[in-house]
């Protein structure tokens, strides 16, 4: 069959028709999909923003959990250095330095300040200005408790519960020395 023994269809032109019913087709069924693609495109987006979202606060947590942990680092080393200096009072010294110690750039600790102080340079300056936080050099003094004395003996056997008025003159002459040389002693830094 050629063209010419088709018949005459009015002006109708097959393929146009054929063409438009195509399309017309494609597109019931692009307006049939079309509401799954939106909801499973709304579905990925809600999936998309809760992942964001648990994202940006693990972010916060990492960020609380740094800042803690060098916090906590901060303070380990001014405690440490502080007792490294013989500080008796840590805490108390701690209390009243932890605001003036920070982080420089390259992560050390210094003091704040225009000057570039180091945590050991500033803590050894605050204990010398600050010598009520070391141990006392004298024990002793009012209001301090002593040790029973019975038990304390001299090296040379002598028991200051036996000193008392009417010794005789030879133990009292012993004692008397012993006295002399645990003074000159002490007086020496002995």
């Amino acid at each position: 069959m050629s063209d010419q023994n088709l018949p005459a269809n009015d002006g109708i032109d097959i393929r146009n028709v054929v063409r438009q019913a195509i399309e017309e087709f494609s597109r019931n069924e692009q307006h049939k999909a079309e509401p799954a693609y939106k909801a499973e495109l709304h579905e990925e987006r809600k999936r998309r923003e809760g992942l964001e979202a648990r994202v940006n606060q693990l972010v916060e947590e990492n960020r609380l959990a740094r800042s803690a942990a060098e916090e906590s680092e901060r303070s380990s080393q001014i405690r440490s250095e502080l007792q490294k200096l013989g500080v008796a009072k840590v805490d108390l010294a701690f209390k009243a330095v932890k605001d003036d110690i920070v982080r420089a750039e390259d992560g050390r600790l210094q003091a704040r300040g225009p000057e570039q102080k180091s945590l050991q340079q500033y803590l050894h300056e605050f204990v010398q200005e600050n010598p009520e936080l070391l141990p006392a050099r004298i024990s002793g003094g009012s209001g301090a408790q002593t040790t029973s004395r019975s038990g304390m003996q001299s090296s040379s056997n002598i028991e200051l519960d036996r000193i008392k008025p009417g010794m005789n003159k030879e133990e009292m002459e012993r004692v008397r020395q012993e006295i002399s040389k645990l003074a000159t002693q002490a007086l020496r830094g002995m």
